[in-house]
């Protein structure tokens, strides 16, 4: 491995980040994610631990302010791909099979796999870029 994942500490802390997303999954979908408040967080605290798996090296502002930016773009994309997908449900004129496909539930899995990725990015972006921005802040002096 080359980049940010090649020391051994990274790699065994990718790792355990991993697994604490796993863990925490798991333990949404025993408690439940329909209409239930601790279910949902479980599952945005393991997208949480998913993003933060692969950013816990970063060490500059830049990197976490285009994660910040691509978090953003990508929530908006969403809300327009699902409000297109919504039409297309809704039209008669689509054939049974494409319905049937857009209202599967591994395409409602899917979508709750953006929708909590995408809020969880925004956040480790938005403070991974003003932690690193105060920390190199403070080198300098």
């Amino acid at each position: 491995m080359t980049g940010d994942f090649s020391t051994p500490h990274n790699r065994k802390m990718t790792l355990i980040l991993l697994a604490i997303c796993g863990l925490l999954a798991i333990a949404a979908v025993v408690v439940g994610i329909d209409d239930n408040l601790p279910g949902i967080l479980l599952a945005f605290l393991a997208a949480t631990a998913f993003v933060l798996a692969f950013v816990h090296p970063w060490r500059t502002a830049k990197k976490f302010m285009f994660l910040l930016l691509a978090s953003v773009l990508g929530f908006v994309l969403f809300v327009i791909l699902n409000i297109i997908v919504d039409s297309v449900i809704q039209n008669p004129a689509t054939s049974g099979a494409l319905q049937d496909l857009m209202q599967s539930p591994a395409f409602d899995a899917l979508n709750l796999i953006i929708a909590m990725l995408c809020p969880a990015a925004f956040i480790v972006g938005a403070v991974g870029s003003v932690v690193t921005f105060i920390r190199s802040r403070r080198q300098t002096k």
